[in-house]
């Protein structure tokens, strides 16, 4: 059982994916305690979006509100079937705002999530977050806590995300997303100095090869400010705005690298059409710096162990001092460094003689690639600034 919400007098239903995922046999109970036979119009795994269709004609409907415009200490309302408890409301605020998306295993995924305070637990999937207005700003998807049932953190897909999705469903039936190819993540205030004191946009952490972006020269460390003309707050934003486009669109990205701003067209293709390739590489040696972490090249077994595309070299963490500027950056064992202070390294050695190089009280910069994806870490300097 999940929960839904009704957009339309006749009959159209928003809920998640989940909660219908796999379902051969579909009925919509409404407040009223009419139950409804539904069919399924279209489903987005991607955003965890589905549309239900009943016949009726005289349903009462929410209307959309715009999560663009949601602050935090907002008050929310979040409805929904939670244990099996029909028609429950809960009532909280708007903890934050442009969540991140916490799946590790799906970076494709899009973010943007609101955060609230107002309980939502199993069996809330799919119901409406909405204003003091009564005007849907989001659809509650998932919750947070160690163990699975309300603990203060409940998170919803915002309906700038909704809206477009559900629209794109109920006409086509099913939604194709854009795709550039890049790893991206946030411009921060400890990062910003190395990305030539860039405030907002995303930094490109990784570009697929033969994808859109590496057919349009983007390279890692670019930092993405707009998208057609359309400034760009972080990395979820600009992953939103690109998933909402069509594969084929032509895309205009105003980028800043080294300093100079330029503008860079490229042309989307259809998420899912490729996978990671590359060539092989091995080496040997260890060893152990004052950042913290101790260091051994990336051989072949231990590629395979690790599950590393064989795209990806550079020097494997064998250990992390509990700490240590290399535990403060969040480096765990088995991530692999990619690049120091924006320079490609090959091997432990290559990380050992960069780091030596960074001068006493200076933080340095490490592309790390982790979980399947590259990111961007401040290693702060050992003996402070």
């Amino acid at each position: 059982m999940g929960s839904g919400v009704v957009i339309s007098p006749d009959g159209y239903i928003v809920t998640n994916n989940h909660v219908v995922d796999g379902a051969v046999d579909i009925r919509v109970t409404t407040s009223n305690r009419r139950i409804l036979k539904a069919k399924l119009i279209g489903t987005d795994p991607l955003t965890d979006l589905a549309v239900l269709k009943v016949s009726a004609t005289d349903l009462a409907s929410a209307p959309w509100g715009d999560s663009k415009e949601v602050r935090p200490g907002q008050t929310v309302l979040a409805f929904g079937n939670p244990y099996g408890f029909r028609f429950t409301v809960t009532r909280g605020i708007v903890s934050a705002v442009n969540r991140a998306n916490p799946d590790p295993t799906n970076p494709s995924k899009p973010g943007e999530f609101i955060q609230t305070d107002a309980a939502i637990n199993p069996g809330n999937s799919g119901g409406p977050l909405v204003d003091a207005r009564g005007e849907i700003i989001g659809i509650n998807t998932f919750l947070i806590s160690s163990s699975g049932s309300f603990s203060g953190m409940g998170f919803a897909i915002p309906s700038q995300i909704v809206k477009p999705t559900v629209e794109t469903l109920i006409r086509d039936g099913k939604v194709s997303h854009g795709h550039i190819g890049i790893g991206i993540s946030d411009v921060t205030p400890e990062n910003a100095k190395f990305f030539d004191n860039a405030t907002t946009g995303g930094v490109v952490t990784q570009v697929e090869a033969d994808s859109p972006g590496a057919k349009a020269g983007l390279e890692i460390g670019d930092v993405i400010t707009q998208i057609d003309g359309q400034k760009v707050a972080d990395a979820g934003e600009l992953q939103v705005l690109v998933g909402q486009k069509q594969p084929g669109t032509k895309i205009m990205l105003q980028v800043l690298r080294d300093g100079k701003s330029m503008t860079v067209p490229v042309t989307l293709e259809a998420l899912g059409n490729r996978a990671a390739e590359g060539s092989d590489d091995s080496g040997k040696g260890k060893g152990k710096m004052h950042w913290g972490v101790g260091l051994s090249n990336l051989t072949p077994e231990m590629r395979d162990q690790l599950q590393a595309p064989r795209d990806v070299h550079g020097a494997v963490i064998e250990q992390v001092q509990p700490g240590s500027s290399a535990d403060n950056a969040g480096l765990h064992q088995g991530d692999i460094i990619l690049e120091v202070n924006r320079h490609k390294v090959q091997s432990a050695s290559d990380v050992q003689e960069a780091l030596s190089k960074v001068a006493k009280g200076q933080d340095a910069l490490l592309l790390v690639w982790s979980n399947g994806g590259n990111s961007f870490r401040v290693l702060h300097s050992p003996e402070g600034a």
